[in-house]
């Protein structure tokens, strides 16, 4: 036996260091829990059978239903650009720029964070709640026991469906939010639409499209990923669905700006 009470409280000068290290060795373990989530369900994306029934359902789930908002924020962010910038460079008198402005705007940076913010607060909570139900309920102990995995049968479908229609709804939304700057520059303050259009096909290329192809893809894991997670591990009764739901949704919003910093850095 220990010669120390382990129950017994640390002295006041190692408390400081007992808790940070406490804390530290939680991050370390939540960080790796989630590391090996993430493996275990992209191997299996890998090993047959591939549930494409599941996948459909999910494309749908993810994709199809986040339409919705995903036009309509697109549309007003794209107007409130074309708006603001335009008293911006009016004041320098570049407003032929308003163009490459917009669209740059939105093909590097908003469309792919605002895009994968809205579809986390629908899709995603959604997502958490859902598998949150399923192991409240032990629907998905009752997988396990019919010889099914739930990580093949929930997880792997999420993750694929948020690859496949991140990027589709990224591009939808940095189209729509052009032609939602177009109104506003061109009908409403009087700019030239070749002017708008003319300048963006000078300055816009194959590079800024792809930072933004590539942004997208890394949300249309990082989301499915945490909110899956969430909804894995949620605790005990309504109040941890509900919890795990509002987790999975705060911690998938900054991980998408932390990450949208750091492929924004490294990226050319």
């Amino acid at each position: 036996m220990s010669g120390r009470d382990d129950a017994a409280p640390f002295p006041l000068p190692l408390r400081v260091p007992e808790l940070v290290g406490r804390v530290t060795l939680d991050v370390v373990q939540s960080l790796g829990r989630f590391g090996r989530f993430l493996a275990h369900a992209l191997a299996l994306v890998f090993v047959p059978p591939f549930k494409v029934g599941r996948l459909i359902d999910r494309v749908y789930f993810i994709g199809f239903r986040s339409l919705t908002i995903v036009l309509l924020t697109g549309a007003f962010t794209g107007m409130v650009l074309g708006l603001q910038v335009f008293l911006v460079l009016s004041r320098f008198g570049a407003e032929g720029f308003l163009g490459p402005a917009v669209a740059l705007s939105l093909i590097r940076e908003l469309g792919p964070v605002l895009c994968a913010v809205f579809v986390t607060g629908l899709a995603g909570s959604a997502l958490t709640a859902e598998i949150g139900i399923m192991r409240i309920t032990e629907q998905i102990d009752a997988l396990t026991v019919m010889a099914l995995s739930p990580m093949r049968y929930l997880v792997v479908p999420a993750v694929v469906a948020g690859l496949l229609t991140f990027p589709l709804m990224t591009a939808i939304f940095d189209v729509v939010g052009i032609f939602g700057g177009y109104l506003v520059s061109v009908k409403l303050l009087g700019l030239s639409a070749g002017t708008y259009f003319g300048e963006m096909q000078t300055f816009v290329d194959s590079s800024d499209l792809m930072i933004g192809v590539w942004k997208s893809l890394t949300f249309g894991i990082l989301v499915p990923w945490v909110c899956t997670y969430k909804g894995f591990h949620c605790g005990h009764g309504a109040a941890g669905v509900a919890r795990a739901t509002t987790q999975a949704v705060v911690l998938s919003s900054v991980l998408i700006l932390v990450a949208d910093y750091v492929l924004g850095s490294l990226l050319p």
